[in-house]
């Protein structure tokens, strides 16, 4: 039997403060700080994961986050296989900011796989997203997944989901 192996690029998207990098840190070391770091320009994890016969390397492009004063610069995005959308929960306008920088991969770069992860779920009593608007994602065919950088709930399965869905 032999191995497949292949390299990947996703780059994680999202607003400021969604918590890009603790995802790919609880991901990649399975561990989260309540230190908060804005992240500048792009940050480059790596992680090696098996999935049947097949060995991925995942490399993950951390890009900074995106608010009314900073814009993504959608060149990061060459070469991508897939990418992660992340929206904070306790705040919806991140939501937005999400869909707006899907529409700008999309009209870029094409369809992609991607995953929304909506972060910050051991906060979910002081959430502002609705599971109706969640509800409405899914029916238009989005995977969307909710997920808590500070407890790892759901951030080994999505990326676990994203790298099959690229390795393809």
């Amino acid at each position: 039997m032999s191995v497949s192996v292949q390299q990947k690029k996703i780059c994680m998207l999202g607003g400021f403060s969604v918590g890009k990098t603790s995802l790919v840190k609880r991901y990649v070391e399975s561990v989260f700080s309540e230190t908060y770091l804005t992240t500048v320009g792009v940050k480059i994890d790596k992680k090696t994961v098996t999935l049947g016969d097949k060995t991925v390397h995942l490399i993950l492009w951390d890009l900074a986050g995106e608010d009314d004063m900073a814009s993504l610069r959608m060149s990061y995005m060459r070469g991508s296989a897939g990418y992660v959308l992340v929206a904070d929960g306790t705040r919806s306008a991140t939501l937005e900011v999400a869909l707006a920088l899907r529409k700008r991969v999309e009209a870029e770069y094409g369809p992609l796989p991607f995953a929304l992860l909506i972060n910050k779920n051991d906060l979910r009593d002081q959430w502002t997203i609705t599971d109706d608007d969640l509800e409405k994602l899914r029916t238009d065919g989005w995977w969307v997944r909710t997920s808590s950088a500070r407890t790892g709930e759901g951030v080994e399965d999505a990326f676990t989901d994203l790298a099959t869905r690229v390795a393809r």
